[in-house]
């Protein structure tokens, strides 16, 4: 088992899934059961797969929910370029959340490497 809390993507995806909430509050109300339902559940998956996968018993399984988690940044990216294109979201911030996204991103697939080599 890992302590989930002490690893910084963990923190990192905890700061952009309330980012995520903030953002998606200025959503047209129209879209709450749509984007904004979708972006925000992709979102908090990513935080929610690295603490599951921690608590499991093998490397194996944390390597599957870190990669589940990658697949919701992912998601969340796409997401986000959705609702850039619909104009929910002005250009600077999605350049700025893309940063965030993009490190999360690399930060997932380096310790999902790591946890291989530890098998």
């Amino acid at each position: 088992m890992h302590n989930f809390k002490n690893l910084t993507v963990w923190q990192r995806s905890i700061d952009l899934t309330t980012e995520i909430y903030l953002i998606t509050k200025n959503f047209p109300a129209d879209e709450k059961y749509g984007l904004t339902s979708q972006i925000r559940r992709a979102a908090v998956s990513v935080p929610s797969n690295i603490a599951e996968g921690a608590g499991r018993k093998s490397n194996k399984e944390f390597r599957h929910f870190l990669s589940v988690s990658t697949g919701s940044a992912f998601e969340v990216e796409s997401q986000l370029i959705v609702a850039h294109r619909l104009n929910f979201i002005d250009e600077i911030l999605m350049n700025q959340i893309m940063l965030k996204i993009i490190e999360i991103q690399k930060m997932l697939y380096a310790l999902e490497k790591s946890v291989g080599i530890l098998n």
